[in-house]
């Protein structure tokens, strides 16, 4: 899916921007950093802040193929060497002998806050908004 937005928005870019950025002396690696990537980035960064938040909270992944082990770790941590914070909530919440599913819902609210402001950090920045008003 990525990969056809992407090629999809360079072919979008007019050759025309290229050629006249060429013309006025520009080099190849001007005409992408001033002229490709910022057309880009307008296009992509609702997917990179979609791919974000996926892969911060990509428990089942994780939890397939190693179930957050191995847990022989030699400072005797609870959290395993593959776990992620959501793997790990899960197993406090659900995996071990004392289940505390208060602290497991705190660190949900952490999640939560964490990646819906780096999200909004990377909207804001991006500016995708300013072109639906």
């Amino acid at each position: 899916y990525f990969y056809l937005v992407s090629s999809g928005a360079l072919q979008a870019i007019p050759s025309e921007l290229n050629e006249a950025a060429a013309i006025d002396g520009a080099t190849p690696r001007q005409i992408f950093s001033k002229i490709t990537l910022p057309l880009l980035l307008r296009i992509l960064s609702p997917l990179l802040i979609a791919s974000f938040a996926f892969n911060f909270n990509n428990f089942n992944l994780i939890y397939l193929l190693t179930g957050g082990g191995p847990k022989s770790t030699l400072d005797g941590d609870i959290a395993g060497a593959t776990d992620i914070l959501i793997s790990y909530t899960y197993q406090i919440a659900f995996g071990s002998f004392t289940q505390d599913l208060g602290l497991a819902s705190a660190i949900s609210v952490v999640i939560f806050l964490l990646v819906a402001s780096i999200s909004l950090y990377g909207i804001r920045k991006s500016k995708v908004l300013e072109s639906f008003v």
